[in-house]
Formats: structure tokens, C-alpha cells, sequence
């Protein structure tokens, strides 16, 4: 009976497109038995893996469909071939602090300054300062 009604949930949350319900609901039952969850816990828990699955996939679809040609990483950027302006910008960029104060900030320059790379960085790491 048990199966049964697993198969039925896994179906019906493919149809309803609720894949992180799928990929996680035989462990977070388990977990949910352990731990002696409430049903609501054990709901909230399942319900949040989910929307945080749809936050990373958002991300990744709005980087593939802004059509760059290739990724880069910061690891690859050389900050001394940075025009001095921007050396002087990129650790207050790559820190996020700019959100918080609700500043709009402007990558613009030549092809190859390394204007993608400071996008790609501070998409992926929103929120998280290294300095």
C-alpha cells in the first residue's frame, strides 16, 4: 500500500512539475520518522528543498538564455589587465554590498576587460562577500 501511494505522489508531482518533491521525498520521509517531524515540519522541509531547486535552476536558465558564448570564472581573471577604475571597483563588487544599499551598478567597457566575468561572479555567489 505503501509503494502504492509513493507512486501515486511521484506521479502526480511530475504531472503538477514539482520535480524536487520527487528527487527528495523518499529521504525526507525517512528523515521526517527519524527525527519525529510533525506534518507540517516534514511538509515545510520537502517544500523548501523545492523552491530552492527552482531558485538554482532559475538561475542557471536566465544565464543560458542571455546567450553567452562561453563561461568564465573568476579564477581565470587576470585583476592587474583590469583598467585601474575597475581594479579599484571589483572587490566592492564582488562583496554584494551594493544590493543591500539598492545601488544600480553599470558593467560597461571594451570587449575583454572582463565586464562578463564580474556578471558571472556576483550571479553565482550572490550574497556571499570573500573579503
Amino acid at each position: 500500500m505503501k509503494n502504492e501511494i509513493m507512486d501515486q505522489i511521484k506521479e502526480i508531482s511530475k504531472q503538477v512539475r514539482l520535480p524536487g518533491v520527487r528527487r527528495y521525498l523518499a529521504d525526507d520521509i525517512k528523515e521526517a520518522n527519524m527525527k519525529n517531524l510533525t506534518y507540517e515540519e516534514f511538509l515545510y522541509n520537502l517544500l523548501l528543498k523545492e523552491y530552492d531547486l527552482r531558485l538554482e535552476s532559475g538561475k542557471k536558465n536566465r544565464i543560458r538564455l542571455a546567450g553567452f558564448p562561453y563561461r568564465k570564472y573568476l579564477e581565470e581573471l587576470s585583476i592587474e589587465d583590469l583598467p585601474p577604475d575597475a581594479r579599484k571597483w571589483f572587490k566592492v563588487l564582488k562583496c554584494l554590498d551594493f544590493i543591500e544599499d539598492s545601488q544600480n551598478v553599470i558593467l560597461a567597457g571594451s570587449p575583454g576587460t572582463g565586464n562578463y566575468r564580474k556578471f558571472l561572479f556576483m550571479e553565482r555567489n550572490k550574497g556571499i562577500c570573500l573579503f
